[in-house]
């Protein structure tokens, strides 16, 4: 859904939509599984910055859901993860603050977006809101036991026969040294 400031000036634009699976590209190990609703509005705010020059924001406000599928961070099985989350965030056309050079910005501009010339797409939107929502790792259960690292076999459904006494060859040259210095 493209947003303009044209559509904002005689009212806010309230928005229901339905993102489908598919539509969106997440990370490689996140996979949405349903429909994502998101809900809300969005307001044209003019920023007045002379007697004949403006600057037309865009206010976003929503709420959004959906379920996810994230791989767990040791043993890579799908785990289900239900995301819901709420953002009120401001866009300024990117051509407002072009200027060229350095300059000092407020605080309250670290958190202003940008919208090209066309508008301001709100599936890019919530696309960043979901992947700032997730948790930096996903694990199955606390104590997911993960892969062996020789075979590959998921160690929560069962044991592998790989030798678990083997160490890196690159160690042999020290495996006497401990008993030189006990006497």
């Amino acid at each position: 859904m493209l947003i303009t400031p044209i559509q904002l000036v005689d009212e806010p634009l309230l928005f229901a939509e339905s993102i489908e699976p598919g539509v969106l590209e997440y990370a490689p190990d996140l996979r949405q599984v349903g429909p994502m609703k998101v809900q809300g509005q969005a307001d044209l705010l003019i920023e007045h910055r002379g007697a004949s020059d403006h600057v037309d924001d865009i206010r976003v406000r929503a709420d959004y859901k959906a379920d996810f599928e994230i791989l767990c961070a040791r043993c890579v099985e799908p785990v289900a993860v239900p995301v819901q989350g709420r953002f009120d965030l401001i866009f300024r056309p990117e051509s407002a603050d072009a200027d060229s050079g350095e300059r000092a910005i407020t605080e309250d501009e670290t958190e202003i977006g940008y919208y090209g010339d066309s508008g301001l797409l709100l599936e890019d939107v919530v696309l960043e809101q979901v992947l700032l929502s997730l948790p930096s790792r996903t694990l199955c259960k606390a104590d997911c036991q993960g892969l062996c690292p020789r075979c590959g076999q998921n160690l929560n459904g069962a044991k592998c026969s790989c030798d678990a006494t083997a160490a890196d060859p690159r160690w042999n040259a020290l495996a006497g040294l401990a008993d030189k210095f006990v006497q």
